[in-house]
């Protein structure tokens, strides 16, 4: 069956508001030889006269009838589609928006996200989602809106980023760990005990710090893994072990600890905001990323 030109259902709505074919034509801006081509078209497509001659004018005929006001609200939504987003009305937007990250990151930076958008957008609910792996099929089936990372070669070819930060590796100990004093040196850093973090149950922690201790001979000995920075600067206050963590991602997770710049050459890495494209024009989705970026930027205290 070929598709039906949809645009005689412009015309249709003019020619049945206007009941005449010279004031739809004018009203189209056609000349009125187009607009009664038009309206054979339509007579053909229907199966009915639509408009019959009575007197000097134009009436409609049932069928007529029973489709001008179906016809002129198909109109009217296919215009509300088409027409460029209105500004948006953020004291009346009630909406929840799925944020896949880590929980440093809303340790971090979720009070001030929260309070901003409390501020702007009180219908605004945030959901917070762990995040297991890289895996960049919850943004393409939208079950989460954005999510907060490193980017990695697994990741979908159409995700869009936006950098938020730029992060560096730091040591973490208790202060009354021997580490808490002194010079810290490669040595002194390898032979301590330390609690790895891996969110897929990896054997070793960051890849880069193993690497930069190999290249110097030296090995550090994991003896626990865990799942997230949060846990592991949790053992760290308890006992006598050293977690290696991202400085500005863990800001407020290392109150009442002794932190210390790695005695390494490790490259910092960039914490990035992501999102599906389909997204990428939404005012909603673009007032929030804007939010987070925000937040992000500013100097923590």
């Amino acid at each position: 069956m070929p598709m039906p030109d949809l645009n005689l259902l412009i015309t249709l709505d003019v020619l049945l508001a206007e009941g005449s074919v010279t004031r739809a034509a004018q009203r189209l801006r056609l000349s009125p030889s187009a607009m009664s081509r038009a309206l054979a078209r339509l007579r053909e497509t229907t199966g009915d006269p639509l408009l019959v001659r009575a007197g000097r004018g134009l009436v409609p005929t049932p069928r007529a009838l029973e489709l001008r006001d179906r016809v002129s609200q198909l109109v009217q939504d296919a215009e509300a589609v088409l027409r460029p987003v209105e500004q948006l009305n953020l004291k009346q937007l009630v909406r929840t928006f799925t944020v896949r990250t880590s929980d440093g990151f809303v340790e971090t930076f979720g009070p001030d996200l929260l309070a901003r958008i409390s501020e702007e957008a009180p219908g605004v609910r945030l959901l917070f989602v762990q995040k297991p792996n890289k895996d960049s099929t919850p943004l393409r089936d939208g079950t989460v809106d954005m999510e907060t990372g490193v980017v990695g070669s697994t990741m979908a070819p159409e995700v869009r980023t936006q950098a938020l930060f730029r992060d560096r590796f730091i040591g973490v100990v208790r202060r009354e760990h021997p580490l808490s004093e002194g010079d810290i040196t490669a040595a002194r850093y390898a032979a301590g005990r330390h609690v790895g973090v891996s969110r897929r149950g990896l054997e070793k922690g960051p890849t880069a710090i193993d690497d930069a201790l190999n290249a110097l001979g030296l090995e550090r000995e994991i003896v626990t893994l865990v799942g997230g920075f949060s846990t592991a600067l949790a053992l760290v206050r308890a006992c006598d072990l050293i977690a290696s963590v991202p400085e500005r991602h863990t800001a407020s997770l290392r109150a009442g600890l002794h932190s210390f710049a790695l005695p390494l050459s490790i490259p910092p890495i960039t914490v990035s905001l992501f999102w599906h494209p389909r997204l990428d024009a939404d005012p909603a989705h673009r007032w929030l990323r804007g939010c987070i970026r925000d937040v992000c930027a500013e100097p923590l205290i």
